[in-house]
């Protein structure tokens, strides 16, 4: 019997997933808490406790993570030097440190605007070499020839010997800034990419599991070890990706919309007729746009982990992630009597980091310079969780929650405070942790709010089903304005929203919210078996997919009697071909295309008897004119990695 493995790397959990190849069929999952710097120690205890005999006899493991996302967001990863080819336009807010920009590029017709200018590019190099780790280049117009990225690709190599990402190799979309960055982002996130892959084979084979190795995009389909560690851009919103693939397999729908309550954030997103819906303008993260092909996504930062803190009676929830008390309890029983004994703050004090429920302790992040007053606030906080009352003990003041924010941006300590998930302990509709310490918590925060603690507690649960539900009509809905559509979702008419598809709920306790959200929007909303490992799932679920597109423009004489063409371009992801007719364009154009499909399939480890192609045509004619102006072939590949590993 074969199986496959998937893993998921979550900004809370790190989940597994053992299925049965012969018919999906999920044989045993795990879940365990993701370790900080070093997500070994969590990869390595959820595959612990997974069915050792299974485990051994499995032979395909595809892997997703927030990886690549939280480095975009915290502004990790490594420095990278950007070469633009021809005057594009590099906003002031970039955020890019070291860029030049220099003549050379192409226009739409893959013709050469003006030549390379190797000097300036020869200059920069030299200057750069020792104070980045790679480069990046996009030309203008290189979709259409590359030949200026490819000759500024070599030289950096021979100057530097470094890295080197082109535009062209990861989008075939217009806008150089925009490609730009995506080769920006992706130099970045090679080396951080590539430790985690390697984590990942090592951990495999250190246990002796004969199995390939794969990653799951942010399109929902998978790639290889060496795709996946030379675009590791591509795996932004993965771990979202995963969820949804993961959605559709348990819950059986192929279409169907999905939310995922996470420890962070909550995600929605939909399946249609199999495939994810794609962003069509480049997925958006940390502020970046790029021009990366990812799931079409709705995201709110409200999760299971998000700080509920009161303020002037008001119940606040976000946008900030703490550990909840709950867990923190079991790590440290001291809390209990931390919160037992009290605090006072003062209402004109009363803030999100100054709240008698929430702790602060050091992270084991180090080597992180700081101010002065960053340097004191941190040297009061220690190994054991303590209050803002217990850090100042010895003054009277509490500490500025400037400083505090910024110790906790730079992750040198941890605030564990009141969550959803501990609100959900209160209510008995969860049991994973402590608790006891969440109603001692609930007490003091709905004495604040002037409830009772278990009204309190229902009240921060329709909230996350509140904002489950606005998310989720937003998505759907997304030509409307979003504070018109919480009026609706809000208010007492007789009327609602009805979503026409299947919602699919993901993560750990999503099943407390079905009754408050079915009071908000009417559909049929399910709940599938291992919802609290769907992440995992879609990782090994993900298919290949490939697609693509060839352009073939018509280049034309005028004259002052007729309009005709001299012949035909054929533009293809890495290279331009020009013929005499539009049907030898055309039948190249299929050729190629087919082949490109065929030779990605192969380089993931895909058998060619299991990928279909399916391939449409848009022509575009001017008047009069008899062939087409431009032919628009696009690709789609599908092969299922799967079922050929498991023959």
């Amino acid at each position: 019997m074969h199986y496959s493995l998937g893993i998921d790397a979550g900004g809370t959990y790190t989940d597994a997933v053992i299925i049965r190849d012969s018919d999906g069929k999920v044989i045993d999952a795990n879940k365990s808490l993701t370790t900080y710097p070093d997500l070994l120690t969590g990869i390595r205890n959820v595959l612990d406790a997974l069915d050792k005999s299974k485990l051994d006899n499995v032979q395909f493991t595809s892997v997703s993570t927030t990886l690549a996302t939280n480095s975009v967001l915290e502004g990790t990863g490594y420095p990278v030097a950007l070469i633009i080819i021809n005057e594009t336009d590099i906003p002031n807010s970039a955020g890019i440190e070291h860029f030049i920009r220099v003549n050379g590029g192409h226009n739409s017709a893959g013709n050469e605007v003006c030549p390379l200018d190797v000097d300036s590019i020869q200059s920069f190099v030299l200057s750069m070499k020792n104070k980045v780790s790679a480069f990046a280049v996009s030309s203008y117009f290189s979709i259409r020839n590359s030949e200026h990225e490819v000759q500024t690709k070599q030289l950096i190599t021979d100057l530097s010997g470094l890295p080197v990402v082109c535009s062209h190799e990861l989008s075939q979309d217009l806008g150089a800034y925009e490609r730009g960055v995506t080769a920006y982002l992706n130099a970045r996130l090679i080396p951080v990419t590539k430790h985690f892959m390697d984590t990942v084979v090592g951990e495999i084979r250190r246990r002796n599991i004969e199995s390939k190795v794969m990653m799951l995009k942010c399109d929902g389909s998978v790639v290889s070890i060496q795709e996946a560690v030379n675009k590791p851009i591509e795996s932004i919103f993965s771990g979202p990706a995963a969820s949804l693939v993961g959605a559709s397999h348990l819950s059986g729908f192929e279409s169907c919309a999905m939310i995922d309550v996470g420890g962070t954030s909550t995600d929605v997103s939909l399946m249609y007729k199999g495939l994810p819906e794609l962003s069509e303008s480049g997925a958006v993260v940390g502020g970046w746009a790029t021009k990366v092909k990812a799931i079409k996504m709705e995201t709110s930062a409200m999760g299971g982990d998000s700080h509920v803190w009161v303020k002037n009676h008001k119940i606040n929830i976000g946008p900030r992630r703490v550990v909840p008390l709950c867990l923190a309890s079991t790590i440290y029983p001291e809390i209990k009597g931390k919160l037992l004994k009290g605090q006072v703050i003062l209402p004109n004090q009363i803030g999100e980091n100054l709240q008698a429920t929430k702790l602060f302790v050091r992270s084991g992040v180090q080597d992180v310079e700081l101010t002065p007053n960053e340097q004191e606030l941190f040297d009061r906080i220690g190994e054991v969780p303590l209050t803002v009352s217990e850090i100042y003990w010895d003054k009277d003041h509490f500490p500025n929650p400037g400083v505090l924010d910024r110790l906790i941006t730079k992750r040198l300590i941890h605030a564990i405070g009141f969550t959803p998930t501990d609100a959900l302990h209160v209510l008995g509709e969860y049991e994973q942790w402590d608790r006891e310490v969440a109603m001692i918590a609930a007490r003091i925060l709905s004495d604040l709010a002037g409830e009772d603690e278990h009204v309190f507690c229902l009240s921060v649960k329709k909230k996350v089903a509140l904002n489950m539900a606005l998310d989720l009509v937003s998505f759907l809905l997304d030509d409307v304005d979003k504070q018109e559509i919480e009026k609706i979702i809000k208010g007492k008419f007789f009327a609602r929203f009805k979503v026409e598809m299947p919602v699919v709920l993901l993560g750990g306790p999503v099943t407390a919210y079905v009754q408050e959200l079915g009071e908000l929007i009417d559909t049929e909303i399910s709940v599938p078996e291992y919802a609290n490992v769907g992440n995992a799932l879609g990782a090994v679920m993900g298919k290949g997919v490939k697609r693509l597109e060839v352009l073939i423009k018509a280049n034309y004489s005028e004259s002052k009697y007729n309009l005709r063409s001299k012949s035909f371009v054929t533009f293809f992801p890495g290279g331009r071909n020009e013929f005499s007719s539009h049907h030898e364009a055309l039948e190249f154009g299929e050729r190629i295309g087919n082949k490109l499909v065929l030779d990605y399939m192969a380089d993931s480890g895909l058998d060619g008897n299991d990928i279909t192609i399916d391939m449409k045509r848009k022509d575009i004619h001017v008047q009069d004119v008899g062939v087409p102006l431009e032919t628009r072939l696009s690709f789609l590949g599908i092969g299922e990695s799967r079922k050929v590993l498991s023959k």
